[in-house]
Parts: C-alpha cells; sequence; structure tokens
C-alpha cells in the first residue's frame, strides 16, 4: 500500500514522522505546505519544510517540536546586540539549513530541488514535498492589525490579533510539484495530518488539480484538536473566531467533500454519531503523540483504518 500525507506543523510533522516510521520510502512521502514560507533577514526560510525534515531526520527540538535539538543562538544574540531587528527564533544549526537553501535557490533551482538535496543530507530517506515551487504566501486578515503574513501573525504577534479571513496570495499561479503529483497519484491512501486545516492543509488543496486528484482516492484526516482544544498552535481560536465550532466534527465536516474517514480522539467519542450523519466513518483513539512511541502507535491505527477503508471500497 502506498501511502501520501498532506502536513504543516508540529501535529503534522509527528504523525508523518510516525508513519516513516512504518513504511519503506518506496511507500511513503509526504506533501508539505509552504504557504508559510518567508524571506527573513535576507534568507529564505520554510518552516514547514524544515520542521517535517528535522523531525524525520530525528533532531528536531522535541520541547518545541521545531527547530534543532540542542541548538544554540549565538548568531541571534550577536544580531540582537548590534541592533538588527529580531523576532524570529533561528538557532545556529537552523541558520545553516537557511543559508544553504538561500544559496540554492539563488542557484536556479526549484524548492523541490532543494528539499531533495537538503533532505537528503540530512539522512531522510523518505520523500518530502513542497506542495509547490511557486510563490504562496499565506495572509492571516485580522480585526485590528489589518493582513499579517502568517509567521508575523505566529510569532511576532503571538497568534492574538482576531482572524477574519485567510488569504493564499499567489495561489491562482501555483502547480502542484510534478513529484507531487505523481506521488498523489500514485497513493493507495491519502492522510490529512493532524495539521491546522486552514493555514497547513487548505494551502494544499487550493492549488490547482489537487482537489480532482483527491476525489479519485480513499482519504483520511486525523483531527487536531482533543476535548476542543489543541495541543500546540492556533487552531481551535482560529476556529472560533472563524464562526465555526472547535470540535472534531467540525473538522470532519470541513473536509466532508473528501474523506471517507477519520480519527478522532477517545475523549471526543460523543461526536461520532453527528460524523456519521456526515456520511464519514470514525475511529476514536488516543491521538496525543508527544513522542516516537505515540506516534508510530498511532500511525499504525492510521494504517490499519486506510487498509480497512480501502477494502469497503474496491
Amino acid at each position: 500500500m502506498k501511502v501520501i500525507a498532506l502536513a504543516g506543523g508540529v501535529g503534522g510533522a509527528k504523525l508523518a514522522n510516525g508513519l516513516a516510521q512504518l513504511l519503506q520510502p518506496e511507500d511513503f512521502s509526504v506533501i508539505v505546505n509552504t504557504g508559510d514560507d518567508f524571506v527573513y533577514s535576507g534568507l529564505f526560510i520554510s518552516p514547514d519544510l524544515d520542521t517535517v525534515s528535522y523531525t524525520l531526520a530525528g533532531i528536531n527540538d522535541p520541547k518545541n517540536g521545531w527547530g534543532i535539538a540542542g541548538d544554540t543562538h549565538t548568531v541571534l544574540d550577536s544580531l540582537k546586540k548590534i541592533g538588527h531587528p529580531v523576532w524570529f527564533t533561528l538557532g545556529d544549526r537552523d541558520f545553516a539549513t537557511h543559508i544553504e537553501r538561500t544559496r540554492l535557490i539563488s542557484s536556479g533551482l526549484l524548492l523541490s530541488e532543494v528539499t531533495r538535496i537538503l533532505t537528503k543530507r540530512l539522512g531522510v530517506a523518505h520523500q518530502i514535498i513542497p506542495m509547490t515551487d511557486q510563490s504562496v504566501r499565506t495572509q492571516v486578515n485580522t480585526e485590528k492589525n489589518g493582513t499579517l503574513a502568517f509567521q508575523e501573525y505566529f510569532v511576532k504577534y503571538q497568534y492574538q490579533p482576531v482572524v477574519t479571513h485567510i488569504t493564499f496570495s499567489g495561489i491562482e499561479d501555483a502547480r502542484l510539484s510534478e513529484a507531487g503529483v505523481e506521488k498523489l497519484e500514485q497513493a493507495d491512501l491519502v492522510v490529512f495530518c493532524p495539521s491546522n486545516p486552514f493555514v497547513s492543509i487548505d494551502p494544499i488543496l487550493a492549488i490547482q488539480g489537487v482537489r480532482e486528484i483527491l476525489h479519485h482516492k480513499t482519504v483520511i484526516a486525523v483531527s487536531p484538536l482533543i476535548g476542543g482544544k489543541t495541543i500546540k498552535g492556533p487552531a481551535a481560536k482560529m476556529m472560533q473566531e472563524l464562526g465555526y465550532q472547535p470540535n472534531s466534527f467540525t473538522i470532519a465536516n470541513y473536509y466532508k467533500d473528501l474523506i471517507q474517514g477519520i480519527l478522532i480522539d477517545s475523549r471526543d467519542v460523543e461526536e461520532e454519531e453527528a460524523i456519521r450523519q456526515c456520511g464519514i466513518i470514525s475511529l476514536a483513539t488516543d491521538i496525543l503523540i508527544p513522542d516516537v512511541i505515540a506516534q508510530k502507535r498511532l500511525a499504525q491505527e492510521v494504517i490499519k483504518f486506510g487498509k480497512n477503508l480501502l477494502l469497503r471500497n474496491r
């Protein structure tokens, strides 16, 4: 069975890592959101690509979920001392990634090519694919702070501004990368990781042609919410501000034209009947995945659940 995951953020990286622990490189790959990408201090930063790459490489910071474990901040501290504006935290080893990415892109390589080079150098065997080689930028429109680039909203303003709507600048010109098209078309099972639906999964789904491919696939999602809350990030807050109830039923209903199944947390089992009314099969289990052992356990359940749905769809 060939599996492809759609991912962004820490939760997406964790489940992708669990799946990578169980599936061979030829049977599993990840398409990663790049709507968060931005240029900071002259460097091309790809936060979600790096989070997924570092996690699969086994070097991610387990406390933050992003960045590199044990990294130092000498460069950042020195920048502060000489008056450079600093609001985005980058470790010294992390800086190396961004410097090399910027050099490779400046030499004329596509982001997908650069990502393949960098992940190979990190020792990642599974293919990590940027959602597009074109520039797409997630714009968060807020009540009092106007329109903010996602990383400004998320990091600089600590996702406190009230969100009114979200747009993806450049999405009309974006195309799924060649590797993304190939892997998505080959996949038997597509998994929406427990990522923020609005700013991690939606940018991928908004690319021309993606939904059309998914309509012919068996697709399952893993809810990013437990008891109406997120472990990390602004998904639940965003849902409320955009007029949605922050629960797993809302996630299932949001994806209902694409998914056949969803894994939710056991604490949300009372939502299963409403999910079934949407025509979606649910599985209630423990979706909290703080470490590799838990990530592998949930990945096993995802694979088993997906196989059962594939059998039903035959």
